[in-house]
């Protein structure tokens, strides 16, 4: 048979002395201590957190600039639901530029070029207007703005000579 203790340990419970230890007593004495303890390290500690939150920050933003191919300067330009597009947007519209500038231009390059730039401002009002979009439309609209932007983006390839 059990003792009554070992029966008390093993439903979970204990003596009335060892439940109360676990719950400190929150006295006059502890509190000027906790204050004490708090005007020394909340001092000390709180740089440290600021520096902290301020280096996650920029790595995020690094990260987030990184997955979109733009500098981070350039970052706040490319936010909300059609950032990714928008940066595809501004990649295709910066290859076309290259693409006249490259000296590789014949008359249709240069209309293909003109196109693209005029179905870019399309594009690029389109995706603003989607981010006003209930959420099936505006991922419809992302999606066929994206395939456009996949096709303009073969293209410019071909026209480089990239296969």
């Amino acid at each position: 048979m059990r003792g009554r203790a070992s029966l008390q340990k093993a439903r979970g419970g204990g003596s009335r002395m060892a439940r109360k230890r676990r719950v400190p007593k929150l006295t006059a004495s502890n509190t000027k201590n906790l204050i004490g303890v708090g005007k020394v390290l909340i001092p000390v500690l709180a740089p440290i957190a600021l520096k902290a939150a301020s280096v996650a920050r920029d790595r995020y933003d690094q990260m987030r600039a990184r997955k979109l191919g733009v500098p981070v300067d350039s970052l706040a330009q490319f936010s909300g639901k059609g950032g990714a597009l928008h940066a595809r947007l501004v990649g295709v519209g910066n290859a076309i530029g290259d693409l006249r500038t490259s000296g590789r231009t014949t008359p249709e390059a240069d209309a293909f070029a003109a196109d693209s730039e005029q179905r870019l401002v399309q594009l690029a009002a389109a995706v603003r207007a989607a981010e006003r979009m209930p959420t099936a439309r505006r991922k419809a609209a992302h999606h066929s703005v994206a395939v456009e932007l996949d096709r303009m983006e073969a293209e410019l390839l071909r026209r480089f000579g990239v296969s």
